[in-house]
This record gives structure tokens, sequence and C-alpha cells, in this order.
């Protein structure tokens, strides 16, 4: 599975993360926060939950609005 994450700049489009990326991240740092872009589908960012649920990591996601559009967004997952 790949993933968006947020953008740095408004104009810049999102770089892809795959999930193998993510797990090795944790294995080797510990807890993470990631910030995913508003492009993902929800539907992919529950399934990123339950797959560490599944391996006993607590995960943790929400939205996080930065501006008062309401297209202004980007998701926030954290793992420990």
């Amino acid at each position: 599975m790949e993933l968006k994450l947020a953008r740095t700049g408004l104009n810049e489009k999102p770089k892809t993360i795959k999930l193998e990326k993510i797990e090795e991240a944790i294995e080797k740092e510990g807890g993470q926060i990631f910030y995913f872009d508003k492009e993902n589908s929800h539907k992919d960012l529950v399934k990123l939950v339950e797959y560490f649920e599944e391996k006993d990591f607590s995960v943790y996601l929400r939205q996080v609005k930065y501006g008062l559009n309401e297209q202004d967004y980007m998701y926030e997952v954290h793992i420990l």
C-alpha cells in the first residue's frame, strides 16, 4: 500500500511512502508521528490503523485543519 505524505508547500505535489517504509521507521526509532495528505482515502488510512493494531501497536488517527477553508486539512497518525 502506498500513501501520500502531507505537502510541505501549498503548490507542491505530495510525496508517497510505502507501508514497508513506515514499518521500518517504527522498528528503527520506536513510536512515530506521520502526517498524510488529504488526497489519501479515509478507507486507506483506516487500513493502515488496522494493520498496525494487529501488530500490537497503539495507533491514533485524526484529521487536522490548518486553515479556514473546508479543504485545508491533513491526517495525523500516531503509532506507538
